[in-house]
């Protein structure tokens, strides 16, 4: 299969499996809390991965180690429980949509911290994709009451989080097999995540029976969502570039938002207007 093939391929599969990751949160925390969701990911992807993927750690040499960590906390740990914190006050489709951001933080962060020049229409689309998040943010803000948008923060933070680990993995990890990268960075979170677990009351509310039914959700949101969906997404950035497989996000709303009609939730029609601008600004980042 030629190359340019294969990676429109692995984009839509991933589309497919992170836009059904929101309402798997969402699903997730009627019986969890957001500590115990975000470390239970963590664990159950670790535990997936070091199964299939636990010698092929060895190839990745001692001084690559450092970039490991840091991809596993950019890329994995911290978004993972900003995500689930904020979707305790936002919806799954808001969510996905400011995640959306990602390209466009994957150049903001390229350009500061690792060389990558500007164009023109680079930075009007940040522009652009910085007045979509507003008008979204306030418009919803202004129409749900009930939810608290400063949590909206969060998402973007994890955003943020996302762009540094792709760029760190282009930098500093294009010759590692992406099931190395992905085994080494949950052997790395593997105790922490577990530490975050256990110093919550885990132990007492696991026999709920709701607890069980969330933690079957996380299981597959850990298993898929995160580690296979990882394992294809290292891939994809070593096969095209940050931006491409960033790129992602466009799609990712799109499921998100299809998942979260059937869970009843809505968007006005400013929200709307909002999330069209911030894919404009994305793509115009995204022009090379």
């Amino acid at each position: 299969m030629q190359t340019n093939t294969l990676k429109w391929i692995l984009l839509t599969i991933l589309a497919l499996i992170w836009g059904s990751s929101f309402i798997l949160i969402k699903k997730g925390l009627v019986g969890l809390s957001p500590l115990q969701l975000g470390s239970l990911r963590i664990i159950f992807s670790a535990l997936f991965l070091l199964i299939i993927g636990f010698k092929s750690i060895t190839q990745i040499q001692s001084h690559q180690w450092k970039y490991i960590a840091l991809t596993s906390l950019f890329g994995t740990f911290i978004p993972a429980f900003l995500f689930a914190i904020a979707q305790t006050q936002i919806s799954s489709s808001v969510s996905s949509i400011l995640n959306s951001l990602t390209p466009l933080n994957t150049l903001i962060i390229g350009a500061i911290a690792f060389g990558l020049t500007f164009k023109r229409a680079q930075v009007l689309g940040v522009i652009i994709g910085l007045i979509g998040t507003l008008l979204l943010i306030i418009n919803g803000a202004m129409h749900h009451p009930n939810q608290n948008y400063w949590y909206t923060i969060l998402v973007l933070i994890a955003s943020i989080c996302y762009a540094t680990n792709v760029n760190l993995l282009k930098k500093y990890l294009s010759d590692v097999k992406p099931l190395s990268i992905t085994t080494g960075n949950f052997l790395v979170m593997v105790v922490p995540a577990l530490i975050v677990l256990f110093s919550t009351d885990f132990l007492v509310v696991v026999k709920d029976v709701e607890v069980q039914h969330s933690m079957i959700y996380i299981m597959i949101l850990g298993i898929v969502g995160t580690g296979i969906a990882n394992i294809i997404f290292f891939r994809l950035i070593q096969m095209s570039s940050p931006v491409f497989a960033t790129s992602v996000t466009y799609l990712i709303p799109v499921v998100a938002f299809f998942w979260g009609l059937l869970d009843h939730e809505t968007l006005t029609p400013i929200q709307c207007i909002g999330a069209f601008i911030i894919l404009i600004g994305v793509y115009l980042s995204s022009k090379k």
